[in-house]
């Protein structure tokens, strides 16, 4: 979904241009949330809400540090995405399983609230600008939604995948047909754009937790195996050179 826009605003948004690319890089963010977050909790058994905290250090850490240019960083940017994924995992991992409040509830309950800060944000702002980030007030709606989206994401994958019993293979394999639909309703209908952006956003997700699973959880369980922070280190290493090269491109004309 990109959108055209003037070139002096493009330089000064804080947010990439929404390619491709960019759902490539934000779906191998997500799945290394799933990894990265199962890692710490479970591999390192450091527990949900042990795991939480610290991720949240992150998310605050990587957030300041986004909060404080002045024009898209990329790697402030994907290092505030990734927090949002890894806090995601084991806030709605400790919401599902911890306090018990299950799958199905907590995804009302999450995406109700998407809902609700994507309204406010609409009334408050009068847009919902999702390619064109300059001022404080839309940021901070912007990452809130985000870091909510996120969490949501991780309670419908688990819900899609274990609850309906399709596995991390059939809940991955949903999910990717669900935004390949969102991706035709971008170019055949006059949906708003910035509907169809959060609703491919919130379906990332649980695409990413899916993959993440299928990929770390026991071959009993339907999953390869392998263990969750090598799994974490090799798709942050993809991530790093997929979205290196996207810039250099970008900013380069001879590098194309």
């Amino acid at each position: 979904m990109q959108h055209d826009r003037p070139l002096g605003q493009q330089l000064m948004s804080k947010v990439p241009e929404v390619t491709l690319a960019f759902w490539i890089v934000k779906i191998f963010a997500t799945t290394l949330g799933e990894t990265g977050g199962d890692a710490l909790s479970m591999t390192l058994k450091l527990g949900y809400a042990v795991s939480t905290i610290i991720f949240l250090v992150f998310f605050v850490v990587t957030l300041i540090l986004q909060v404080r240019v002045e024009r898209y960083h990329p790697l402030y940017y994907w290092a505030v995405v990734v927090a949002t994924t890894t806090v995601g995992t084991t806030t709605s991992d400790y919401i599902d399983r911890t306090v018990g409040l299950g799958y199905v509830l907590s995804s009302i309950v999450l995406f109700i609230l998407v809902l609700i800060i994507l309204i406010i944000w609409r009334f408050s702002t009068g847009s919902i600008r999702v390619d064109h980030i300059v001022d404080r007030k839309n940021e901070t709606f912007y990452w809130v939604t985000i870091l909510v989206s996120n969490t949501l994401g991780t309670a419908l994958g688990d819900f899609v995948a274990t609850t309906t019993r399709l596995g991390f293979e059939g809940g991955a394999l949903v999910f990717a047909v669900l935004i390949g639909i969102v991706a035709l309703l971008h170019y055949l209908t006059e949906i708003s754009d910035s509907v169809l952006f959060w609703a491919a956003y919130v379906l990332t997700r649980p695409l990413g937790a899916t993959l993440g699973d299928t990929l770390t959880k026991p071959t009993t369980d339907g999953g390869l195996n392998l263990d969750r922070i090598t799994s974490s280190l090799v798709i942050a290493v993809a991530m790093i050179i997929i979205v290196a090269i996207t810039h250099r491109v970008k900013h380069d004309p001879l590098a194309a």
